[in-house]
C-alpha cells in the first residue's frame, strides 16, 4: 500500500487514534511517529478490519468519507435493491457533489424515511452529520460531535460489507478498505 494518503491532514495515526473508540489490541498497536497509512496496513494483516473502517472513516476528510460510504453502499446493493434504496443513496450522493445545506437536509429526510437500516441509510446521514445544525432549521443550531459523521460512515460500511457470503467476508473488508484507501490517495473509489 502507498504511504500517501493525500486527502489525510494528520501526519501521525495517533493523531487519529485519540479521537475515535478502537478495541484495546488496535489502541495497542498505535505508537508514535507512524504513519495513518502503516497503521491502517498493520490493522489489516492482522484483520482487525473494523478498527481499521473506524480509524479510516474518521481520517478522511467529512466529504470524502461519505463518498466512501456511497461507493461502498453503492458496489454492495443487491439487484433487487429498492427504490427508496436508491433514491436514499442518491441523495447522499448528492450532497457530495454540492455539499449545499439543502442537499444535507435531503439526505437525512432519506435516511429517516429508510428507518436507518441500510447501509444507504447511514452514508445519507454521514451527509447529514457533516456540518450545518443537527436541530430543525427554524430553531437554534445544534453542531454534530466532530466524530459523528466518521461514526455514520463506520456503520454504512460495516453494513455494506455485512452483506457479503460468509465466505467472501474478508476479501469484502480488504475490498472495502481499498475504496476508501484509493479516495485517500486521491482517487474516486470506484
Amino acid at each position: 500500500m502507498s504511504t500517501a494518503l493525500a486527502k489525510v491532514e494528520a501526519k501521525t495515526a495517533m493523531t487519529i487514534g485519540q479521537l475515535i473508540e478502537l478495541e484495546d489490541e488496535a489502541r495497542g498497536l498505535l505508537i508514535d511517529g507512524q504513519t495513518p497509512a502503516e497503521y491502517i496496513q498493520l490493522l489489516q494483516d492482522r484483520k482487525m478490519f473494523a478498527d481499521a473502517i473506524r480509524f479510516l472513516a474518521m481520517a478522511l476528510p467529512k466529504r470524502e468519507a461519505v463518498w466512501w460510504a456511497c461507493v461502498a453502499s453503492k458496489s454492495m446493493m443487491a439487484k433487487d435493491v429498492s427504490p427508496q434504496d436508491v433514491a436514499t443513496l442518491s441523495a447522499a450522493e448528492a450532497w457530495v457533489y454540492q455539499p449545499t445545506e439543502e442537499n444535507r437536509r435531503q439526505a437525512m429526510a432519506y435516511a429517516e424515511a429508510a428507518e436507518f437500516k441500510t447501509a444507504s441509510s447511514w452514508s445519507a446521514t454521514a451527509a447529514f452529520w457533516s456540518a450545518g445544525s443537527m436541530a430543525p432549521a427554524d430553531v437554534p443550531v445544534v453542531p454534530p460531535a466532530p466524530d459523528l459523521t466518521a461514526k455514520a460512515v463506520t456503520g454504512a460500511v460495516l453494513l455494506a460489507v455485512a452483506g457479503a457470503e460468509p465466505s467472501e467476508l474478508d476479501a469484502t473488508y480488504i475490498r472495502m478498505l481499498g475504496i476508501g484507501l484509493n479516495i485517500a490517495q486521491g482517487g474516486k473509489g470506484i
